[in-house]
C-alpha cells in the first residue's frame, strides 16, 4: 500500500503540474486559434490517436505489465512488434493523408496527418520504457518524463501559433514533446539492450495484443468519432466546438483519472498475484471514484457559463450547453477506468473485447444518425450511448467477481449523498452569479470553495471510505513537514520512512 500511495503521489504531482501547463496553453491558444483550425487540429489528433493507441496496445504495453515473470527477451520481442508495426501505419497514414484531406474536405489535412506520423517512429521507445517503469512502480521517473514532454508541447504549440503555424502548431508540439518524453525515459533507465530486435516468444505476444489492441482500437475510435462525423456532416467549425467542450467535460479525467490510472493495472495485477479479493477492491475503488467524479462533473455543469467565459473566452460560449450536456452523461462513466484493468487481472482480456463490440457499435450508430441533426444532437446521444456502454462494461466486471446491482448502489450511496450536498451548494452560487450580483471570476471562486466545503461536511457526516485513505497519507506529510521545521523530533515510523 505504500508503494501504491507513494506512485499515486508522484503521478498528481505530475499531472496537476502538466495541468497547470495545459490550463495556460489552452487559454492562449484558444486566443490565437479560430474555431476552425483547431477542428483541423482536433481531426487530424483523432485520426492518428487511434492508430497509434493500437499499436501500442498490440506491442505489448499492457503485456509487459501484467506478465508475472518477465525477461529481456520478453520485452526485446514486445518493442520489436510495436516499432515494426507503429512505423508500418504511419507510412500508411502518410501514404492515405490526400485521400483523407478530400474525404473530410481539408487541403491541409494530409500536411497535418505527415507531421503527425513521426511520432508512430518516436512513441514505440517511449512507450516500452514507460511500461517497465510502471512495473516497477518507478512513477516518480515517468512524472518527471511527462512533465519535461508536456512542457515542451505547450512552448512549442504557443511558439509556433504565434508566428502563424495555424494548426500545425499543436501537432509540431506534439511531436516535439513525444521526442523530449522518449529521450528522458531512456536516459533514466539506462539499458538500452531492451530495443535490441528480437521475435523470441512472439506467439504469446500476439495472442494477447489482438485482444488488447482491438479493445484499444474500438474504444479510441469511438472516442474519435463525432470529432470525424461531424468533420464530414458539418463543419470544422462544429468540429473545433465539441471538442473544447469534450476538454472541458474531462477536466476530472486529467485531475484524478489520469493520476491513478498508470497505477491502476499494475497495482490491481499485484494485489490479484497476492491473492487478494478483486471484488472487494473493485467496490472500494468505485466508492472512491464517485465521491470525486459526481461532484465535480455537477459543479462543471452547473458553473460551465462563467467558466467558459473566463477561461476560453467570449468566443466561445456555444459550448456552454454542450459541456453541461456531457457533464451529465459522464456521471455513468465512474467505474470506466477499472473496467479494463480488472478484467484482465481476471484473465479475461477477451471479455473486454466482447464487452467493447456489445456497446460501442450501436453507440456509434446513434452518434452517426445524430450527426445529421447538429453539434448539439450529438452531445445529447451521450446521455444515451454512455448509460448503456457503462451497464454492459458492469455487466461483465460481474461475471467474474461475482457482482449484483446491488452491490454497487451500496458501495456509491454515501458518494450520492455528498454529490447532492454540493451539487445544491454550487447552483445557489450560480444563481447569484447569473443575477449579477458577483462576477463571473470572484464567483467562480466564492462558488468552488463553497462546494468544496459542502463537500468536506458532507464526507465527514456520512464517514465516507476516502477519509482512511487520505488519513494516513495526510499524517505522514504532516508528520514530515513538523519534523522540517523542527517542531518534533526527527524520528519516523518504518511507514513515514518508506513513504518519503
Amino acid at each position: 500500500m505504500i508503494s501504491v500511495q507513494r506512485s499515486i503521489f508522484f503521478s498528481a504531482v505530475e499531472r496537476y503540474a502538466s495541468l497547470l501547463l495545459f490550463f495556460f496553453s489552452t487559454a492562449i491558444l484558444s486566443r490565437l486559434l479560430t474555431p476552425k483550425e483547431f477542428g483541423v487540429y482536433a481531426v487530424v489528433s483523432a485520426i492518428t490517436s487511434v492508430f497509434s493507441a493500437s499499436s501500442q496496445e498490440f506491442g505489448g504495453t499492457s503485456y509487459l505489465i501484467q506478465k508475472p515473470s518477465l525477461s529481456t527477451e520478453h520485452t526485446r520481442t514486445a518493442f520489436t512488434i510495436s516499432l515494426c508495426l507503429s512505423v508500418a501505419i504511419g507510412i500508411g497514414l502518410c501514404l492515405l493523408g490526400e485521400v483523407l484531406g478530400t474525404m473530410f474536405g481539408a487541403d491541409g489535412l494530409s500536411v497535418g496527418i505527415a507531421v503527425a506520423a513521426l511520432n508512430f517512429a518516436i512513441t514505440p521507445f517511449s512507450m516500452t520504457t514507460m511500461a517497465l517503469l510502471r512495473r516497477n512502480m518507478q512513477f516518480d521517473i515517468i512524472a518527471a518524463g511527462n512533465l519535461a514532454g508536456n512542457f515542451a508541447t505547450a512552448v512549442v504549440s504557443i511558439a509556433l501559433a504565434l508566428m502563424g503555424y495555424s494548426y500545425l502548431a499543436p501537432i509540431w508540439g506534439m511531436v516535439v514533446g513525444s521526442i523530449v518524453l522518449g529521450v528522458f525515459l531512456i536516459g533514466k533507465y539506462g539499458d538500452l539492450r531492451i530495443f535490441r530486435p528480437s521475435l523470441a516468444g512472439y506467439p504469446e505476444i500476439v495472442r494477447f495484443g489482438l485482444y488488447s489492441s482491438s479493445v484499444v482500437l474500438i474504444n479510441v475510435f469511438y472516442n474519435s468519432a463525432p470529432q470525424l462525423f461531424l468533420a464530414r456532416v458539418l463543419d470544422f467549425a462544429a468540429v473545433g466546438l465539441y471538442s473544447r467542450a469534450v476538454n472541458v467535460t474531462q477536466v476530472f479525467d486529467k485531475l484524478v483519472i489520469q493520476v491513478i490510472s498508470p497505477v491502476i493495472m499494475p497495482a490491481i495485477c499485484a494485489q490479484t498475484h497476492a491473492g487478494k479479493d478483486l471484488k472487494r477492491t473493485y467496490l472500494h475503488a468505485i466508492s472512491l471514484l464517485t465521491v470525486l467524479h459526481w461532484p465535480f462533473l455537477i459543479v462543471m455543469a452547473t458553473m460551465a457559463k462563467p467558466i467558459i467565459y473566463v477561461w476560453l473566452g467570449p468566443s466561445w460560449l456555444e459550448v456552454v450547453p454542450l459541456v453541461r450536456i456531457l457533464c451529465i452523461a459522464y456521471l455513468s462513466l465512474f467505474a470506466a477506468c477499472l473496467t479494463y484493468p480488472v478484467l484482465v487481472a481476471a484473465g479475461s482480456v477477451r471479455d473486454a473485447l466482447v464487452s467493447s463490440l456489445i456497446s460501442l457499435p450501436p453507440s456509434l450508430l446513434a452518434i452517426f444518425a445524430a450527426s445529421f441533426l447538429g453539434v448539439e444532437a450529438v452531445a445529447m446521444s451521450a446521455l444515451l450511448t454512455l448509460p448503456f456502454q457503462a451497464a454492459v462494461a458492469i455487466h461483465f466486471v460481474g461475471r467474474h467477481l461475482n457482482l449484483n446491482f446491488v452491490d454497487v448502489v451500496l458501495a456509491t450511496k454515501k458518494s450520492g449523498i455528498v454529490t447532492v450536498c454540493s451539487g445544491t451548494t454550487i447552483a445557489i452560487c450560480a444563481s447569484v452569479i447569473d443575477s449579477g450580483v458577483i462576477g463571473a471570476v470572484p464567483g467562480i471562486f466564492v462558488g468552488f470553495l463553497a462546494a468544496a466545503v459542502a463537500w468536506l461536511a458532507a464526507v465527514l457526516a456520512v464517514r465516507h471510505p476516502l477519509l482512511a485513505e487520505v488519513s494516513t497519507p495526510a499524517t505522514q506529510i504532516l508528520s514530515a513537514v513538523l519534523h522540517f521545521v523542527g517542531l518534533v523530533p526527527a524520528t519516523a515510523t518504518r511507514g513515514e520512512r518508506d513513504f518519503r
